[in-house]
């Protein structure tokens, strides 16, 4: 049996995720969501983390996952989506699943509506990623990977 620390990494996207690349490209880009997964995986391979990628539209579904893998998994990257600025359900199972998570937004919610200015995630996530589009993503999976190298 290897002392090496598990590097299981959870990508969670949030509703309506999965019309990336259709849905207000101004806002969102031109990018899919499977181009943003593939991109994920290949920067996986490469570092040695295996990938548990989950997208839903259905709250129920992310926190499910979050539960099922909080014992294997080394960190979580979270898209919320719209959840991020009224699911306490979700952020109370963040909280309880004890990992680190970064939360990761493509726009800069910031220079949006004042409504999505809140997060009801950000307190208990180790950090934010917000309006960097698909970059912020392996931004998030590089800082978690090293933290599970060191382990962290």
């Amino acid at each position: 049996m290897s002392d090496a620390p598990h590097k299981t990494i959870l990508v969670l996207h949030g509703p309506n995720l999965n019309t990336l690349g259709q849905r207000e490209p101004a806002i969102y880009g031109h990018t899919t969501l499977d181009q943003i997964n593939a991109q994920l995986r290949a920067e996986a391979d490469g570092m040695g983390v295996e990938l548990v990628i989950l997208q839903s539209n259905y709250e129920g579904a992310l926190i499910d996952q979050i539960q099922q893998s909080a014992a294997v998994a080394c960190g979580i990257i979270i898209n919320p989506g719209a959840f991020t600025h009224y699911s306490v359900a979700l952020r109370d199972a963040l909280a309880a699943a004890q990992l680190p998570a970064i939360e990761v937004h493509l726009s800069n919610v910031y220079k949006r509506e004042p409504f999505r200015h809140h997060s009801v995630v950000a307190p208990v996530v180790t950090g934010q990623i917000a309006g960097l589009g698909p970059d912020g993503y392996l931004l998030a999976l590089r800082y978690l990977a090293r933290h599970a190298a060191a382990g962290n």
